[in-house]
């Protein structure tokens, strides 16, 4: 039986890493989830006040089904809020609000990064999903011909692309708290104590980008090892 040591020396570590950043976010919204905030708002109110505060009137607030599923869809200038969070007066939903509608502020003044995120998302979404395959297609097929390589290294310049989507997300996911921070600490929506809790919610989030950019960069890593291994 094959035993892959690249995988448990490179990427096992990344991916427990990401286990518990995935269990820290869960635990820190649990958390407080139960801290109500004085103002008694929820978090959709909290989203329309920031939107309102930042002359953004053209942005849509909806309610999405799931667990922590909000975002903020560009297409449709539409914050989606889960239920935990659209209906709730808690310092953590209050806080993914914010940030969610730091995104929409972020496109409304032009924030490179975004910018450049929206740009690349349409080559990395195809190919993410070509990267793999390419690569374990050109990994077996070498032994026939030494000309598929080629095979493996255009999989492993997609994955590449792919990985450095996630670095892009990282200044764009940090930069949307900021302003989510900023907003609610400058509309008096939270008080000191419930800054608190929200930027605990929103950084343990934040190492969740941290997490899947070092699994992918560890994969990548692992991958660009293994063909050169074929190769030679």
């Amino acid at each position: 039986m094959y035993f892959d040591w690249t995988y448990v020396v490179y990427v096992m570590p990344a991916v427990i890493f990401a286990m518990i950043a995935s269990a820290s976010v869960n635990s820190s919204f649990k958390k407080y989830s139960r801290q109500i905030s004085a103002a008694h708002i929820t978090g959709a109110q909290a989203a329309q006040r920031i939107l309102s505060a930042n002359g953004i009137t053209n942005v849509q607030i909806e309610r999405i089904d799931g667990s922590l599923t909000d975002h903020y869809d560009p297409r449709t200038n539409v914050v989606r809020l889960s239920s935990s969070v659209y209906d709730n007066c808690s310092t953590a939903a209050i806080g993914v609000a914010a940030h969610e509608v730091g995104h929409a502020i972020q496109y409304s003044v032009g924030y490179a990064p975004i910018k450049l995120r929206a740009a690349i998302i349409p080559v990395t979404s195809i190919g993410s999903k070509l990267a793999v395959p390419l690569i374990v297609i050109g990994l077996l097929l070498s032994g026939l011909s030494s000309a598929f390589i080629g095979v493996s290294y255009a999989g492993l310049l997609f994955f590449a692309l792919a990985t450095f989507f996630q670095l892009v997300t990282l200044p764009v996911e940090f930069n949307a708290s900021r302003r989510a921070m900023q907003s609610l600490e400058s509309l008096s929506i939270l008080t000191n104590d419930e800054l608190v809790g929200a930027r605990k919610v929103l950084s343990a989030a934040a190492m969740t980008y941290v997490a899947a950019l070092a699994v992918s960069l560890m994969q990548l890593l692992r991958f660009a090892m293994l063909i050169n291994r074929r190769r030679d």
